[in-house]
């Protein structure tokens, strides 16, 4: 048996994907005594709010200590966040439509980066005059024009924000403060400040926090199913391949009917049946487990035809060993490894199956936990990617693709070395 372990530990698709496994492992347990709480807690009013640290503007004015620092380069910082993507396309048509009207003004549009601030602004402030009339434009682009020209003339205006506060007994706004530019505050003397580290969903729920709980819930309908489907196979494929004659008929008739109708379907169409009020994570796991087993079985079933008429089998039979007993104690060690390979690779067909229901809105219920399919299903039906928000649906492909791949690469893994022809 340590042999055995040794052999498996050393194959390095095997390991990888065991690597990967306990990775998710180790984040399912830790991760929640870090950030505890409901991860479906909408804690932001604000749809696909983009990952990053958020402070609370609100603490950061009433911090005690402020500190003054000149950095270089913090002006033309200011001014890059503020030159909006909108501005810097409508700067571009302007320099297009300027170009195509007068020929030769000195750029060409190789020199129209709209990545680059300041060379967008200098090309601006060279060739943009509110005089200029271009023809076809209308008067309401002309006046859309001179707003932005200036908009980015008060890109430049450093002064003072002063801060005023109401007074509690006259209601009169009254100064309280000023805050230049020059004015920082520390991160850890604010007193309230979140990290997002992918954003929220559009709900305003922690997405990192979300795919932790999901990939908990995804993985453990992954393993009832796997568990159910390889314990339904295992035993049925025992049965068919060791009596064989009428039993054998008729398991095969349903494994044949089985295959004639596709098990998604069937799938689709038992959870539709059992209704959204009872569709828990677990009744999906095991609505997912009676409909998976097929494969399980006719490959169970070829090993042990291959292993009945085996000497140590028919010495057992001649010893009076009970049917059971022969099933269990001559047959089963001998296609054990297997049986463990069938069940990696049905928690990984689990876990696509639950993504695919969760897709056509026939997952678990979306108010009890969260799944990596309901995580993408709530990302297209709320057109995340139209928001362009990636957040929201590319980590989650990530993760499924990643357990996928581990779970594949386990199994390959303990392939080569139980399977002789491969390991030769």
């Amino acid at each position: 048996m340590k042999n055995t372990i040794r052999q498996v530990f050393r194959s390095s698709q095997f390991l990888t994907g065991f690597i990967i496994i306990s990775i998710m492992l180790l984040l399912l347990i830790f991760y929640p005594l870090i950030n505890p709480g409901n991860p479906l807690e909408m804690i932001g009013y604000n749809s696909f709010i983009k990952p990053g640290t958020y402070v609370s503007v609100y603490d950061s004015l009433d911090t005690a200590d402020v500190y003054t620092l000149t950095l270089e380069a913090a002006d033309e910082n200011r001014v890059v966040s503020k030159l909006l993507i909108e501005d810097r396309e409508a700067m571009r048509a302007w320099f297009l439509s300027y170009m195509e009207q007068e020929g030769d003004v000195g750029y060409t549009e190789d020199d129209i980066d709209i990545d680059n601030a300041d060379v967008l602004l200098d090309l601006w402030w060279e060739n943009y005059d509110p005089a200029i009339r271009i023809e076809g434009m209308t008067i309401s682009d002309r006046r859309f024009y001179q707003r932005l020209d200036e908009k980015l003339d008060g890109l430049f205006d450093l002064d003072d924000v002063h801060v005023y506060a109401v007074d509690q007994e006259t209601g009169e706004y009254e100064f309280n403060k000023a805050v230049s530019g020059t004015d920082y505050v520390n991160l850890n003397d604010v007193a309230n400040v979140r990290h997002l580290a992918l954003g929220t969903d559009n709900f305003g729920r922690d997405m990192f926090k979300q795919m932790v709980a999901a990939m908990g819930t995804s993985l453990q309908i992954g393993v009832i199913a796997g568990s159910i489907a390889t314990m339904i196979g295992l035993v049925l494929g025992l049965l068919a391949g060791y009596i064989g004659g009428i039993v054998d008929s008729f398991i095969m008739f349903f494994c044949n009917l089985f295959t004639v109708i596709p098990g998604f379907v069937l799938l689709i169409l038992i959870s539709y049946s059992i209704g959204q009020g009872a569709r828990s994570a677990t009744n999906v796991a095991i609505v997912i487990g009676i409909t998976e087993w097929v494969w399980t079985t006719r490959s169970v079933r070829s090993q042990v035809l291959s292993l009945r008429n085996r000497d140590h089998v028919n010495l057992s039979k001649l010893s009076g060993h009970t049917l059971p007993r022969i099933m269990v104690a001559d047959i089963l060690p001998y296609i054990l490894s297997y049986v463990v390979m069938a069940f990696i690779l049905q928690i990984s067909t689990a876990i696509l199956s639950e993504a695919g229901l969760s897709m056509l809105g026939l997952g678990p219920k979306t108010t009890e936990v969260p799944t990596l399919g309901l995580m993408m299903s709530w990302a297209m039906k709320y057109s995340a990617h139209l928001h362009g928000a990636w957040w929201a649906y590319y980590p989650v492909v990530v993760v499924i693709a990643l357990i996928s791949f581990a779970m594949n690469l386990m199994n390959t893994g303990l392939d080569q070395v139980f399977n002789p022809q491969l390991r030769s």
